[in-house]
């Protein structure tokens, strides 16, 4: 059978810490017809040294765009017929190539292969970082199957279905995934396999996460409105619902203060609530790193959906109060020409 030439492209901003093991393990794929190509989006550490070093080609933005612009420079200069998108913080199973492919040429339907990561950090750095990727890892195995939406940090996709597509829209530094599942979706199968796998340097500061949660929940709601069965909006399930449960805890633990012990219970069965609505996670979870850590999980994942829950408020002040942000995700420049 012909192997089709792979272009892996590696988008990368100040990452050199992961990035030597991103390299490295796909120096180790199976997969033997590969081009390495490191785009690096103007780092100020010794990513390009790094790179360099480890024999990939390297080519820079002329300026600092976000994770879009960088995966559509690396498409515009890639020679494969398949394109293989890997975050420069994770690192490939040494499968993980040839198992999108396989995937990918056994039917034409499907328009994209994205990954999942293992349950444990590829740079162990804190706790936190271990409930981030406890969290992630559960979340896309549960998703695992056909999905409407697209995960980039491994993601393979035919170079022909990316030109019919278009490129990612560069306006979106935060969102750029979900605006492109959308418009993939319309055209072809995308799917989330379990056999493409790799291991991610999730984020191990507590602020960094806030702030990512915070605006990517806050810029999703123009998409939840206009398209009301994406994942992630109210009608995705006990998901959606646990992120308000975790703010009536809050909200309503003033009730006892105000009126009476007996209406403690109003705060209790909100966090019952809370808990009850991811029990699987908290099982997987459990089964993965004991009851100890599964308290400190549990407090983690409250204080996430909490400010997931303020963040989407302030989707929906925004989304009533600019037009600009309700057409966040109608922008006529990045349909598939």
């Amino acid at each position: 059978m012909r192997q089709p030439l792979v272009s892996v492209i590696v988008p990368n901003y100040n990452y050199a810490r992961a990035l030597h093991l991103c390299l490295e393990s796909l120096r180790a794929q199976t997969y033997p017809h590969l081009e390495i190509i490191v785009v690096d989006d103007c780092s100020t550490d010794d990513s390009v040294a790094v790179a360099e070093a480890h024999g990939a080609r390297v080519t820079r933005t002329p300026a600092n765009g976000g994770p879009a612009a960088a995966r559509n420079l690396g498409a515009a200069v890639a020679t494969g017929e398949i394109l293989f998108f890997i975050d420069s913080d994770v690192a490939a199973r040494p499968d993980a190539v040839a198992n999108a492919v396989e995937l990918l040429t056994a039917d034409p339907t499907i328009g994209a292969v994205c990954g999942n990561y293992d349950p444990v950090p590829l740079i162990r750095d804190s706790l936190l970082e271990e409930y981030r990727c406890l969290q992630q890892s559960y979340w896309l195995i549960a998703d695992e199957g056909q999905i409407m939406t697209l995960y980039t940090a491994l993601l393979a996709i035919p170079a022909r279905v990316f030109a019919e597509v278009g490129p990612f829209n560069p306006e979106l530094r935060e969102t750029e995934n979900a605006d492109y599942g959308m418009r993939l979706a319309q055209r072809y199968r995308i799917l989330l396999s379990p056999r493409v796998r790799g291991v991610h340097d999730h984020d191990h500061e507590l602020g960094v996460l806030v702030r990512k949660v915070f605006t990517r929940t806050a810029l999703h709601i123009p998409l939840y409105a206009s398209k009301p069965e994406f994942p992630g909006g109210l009608r995705s399930g006990p998901r959606a619902w646990v992120s308000i449960a975790a703010p009536l805890a809050v909200l309503t633990a003033v009730l006892p203060l105000l009126f009476g012990p007996a209406l403690l219970l109003v705060p209790a069965a909100a966090f019952v609530a809370f808990v009850a609505g991811d029990r699987p996670m908290y099982q997987f979870v459990r089964a993965e790193r004991g009851a100890l850590f599964l308290v400190y999980f549990i407090a983690m994942h409250f204080l996430l959906n909490l400010v997931i829950a303020v963040a989407a408020a302030c989707g929906v002040a925004a989304w009533l109060a600019s037009a600009r942000f309700r057409r966040l995700y109608d922008r006529p420049e990045v349909v598939a020409r």
